[in-house]
């Protein structure tokens, strides 16, 4: 038998279902999560044109967010000029079968996969 992940009388954020989302919930972190796995080391800049629709204060506020989360390493290289560099922790790659998870029920429920079914 399964068990929830929020049993009744208990509050989402008291669960590890709410802990998960509160770390990897909202616009933005999930797609800088990938972007970290799929390339392994990203800059700044690179992060953003990958993301594309994200501002600069936006992905700035959520790597910091991500890295007090212990779920990137931001590794700063003493020069002029500076040059950060960001990078899964081993935290954060332990989430990355959760996002291939929703990757994969994604193909297999979005629209087009559901009307290839009901053909």
């Amino acid at each position: 038998m399964h068990e929830t992940c929020v049993p009744t009388g208990v509050k989402l954020k008291d669960t590890g279902f709410g802990y998960t989302l509160s770390l990897i919930g909202g616009k933005y972190k999930m797609i800088i999560m990938y972007w970290l796995s799929e390339n392994k080391v990203m800059r700044f800049n690179e992060l953003k044109r990958s993301i594309g629709t994200i501002s600069f204060k936006t992905l700035s506020i959520m790597l910091k967010e991500l890295e007090a989360d212990s779920l990137i390493i931001r590794k700063e290289f003493p020069q002029v000029p500076p040059k950060v560099e960001y990078s899964l922790s081993e935290r954060g790659l332990s989430l990355i079968p959760v996002l291939n998870m929703m990757c994969e029920w994604g193909e297999k429920n979005s629209v087009p996969a559901l009307e290839a079914v009901q053909r």
